[in-house]
């Protein structure tokens, strides 16, 4: 097995970004469609390109076709034509982290992309990475 090449080296979040991204997530959060969870999520992503796309969960009576936050923006992203990630703030209620599906699609566009847990007053309750979140991802290499 070929082993993948380095990742590019991406720029540092500053402490500033980092705040932005986190209060942009709680702000997010008043927009999220939650009727049945009652779980309202928002979040902020940053691309490598310096944009900021927001997100909100969407749930659906049909519960497999709603869609998180984080999927949101990226989708979101992605339509405009971004496709390396930077950071992602993720604003719940208890700080609660990015769920499976959400890791997966996010691992796409960059593994070493910062995300930041926070709760619903902003507080950062967890600094991590993609590839952290999901180690041994399942990406483009695999299927060569």
């Amino acid at each position: 097995m070929t082993p993948e090449p380095a990742p590019p080296v991406r720029p540092a979040l500053t402490p500033e970004q980092e705040a932005d991204l986190a209060q942009r997530a709680v702000q997010a959060r008043q927009w999220a469609y939650a009727p049945y969870s009652k779980y309202l999520v928002g979040a902020a992503l940053l691309t490598v390109s310096g944009k900021i796309y927001d997100g909100v969960n969407v749930e659906n009576a049909a519960y497999p076709d709603s869609i998180c936050a984080e999927r949101t923006a990226a989708v979101k992203a992605v339509s405009e034509g971004e496709r390396e990630f930077l950071a992602v703030a993720v604003a719940s209620a208890d700080g609660g982290a990015p769920c499976g599906s959400c890791r997966q699609v996010l691992s796409e566009f960059g593994l070493d992309a910062q995300v930041i847990i926070v709760n619903s007053d902003g507080a950062i309750v967890q600094r991590t990475t993609v590839r952290e979140l999901l180690p041994q991802a399942f990406g483009p290499s695999n299927l060569a």
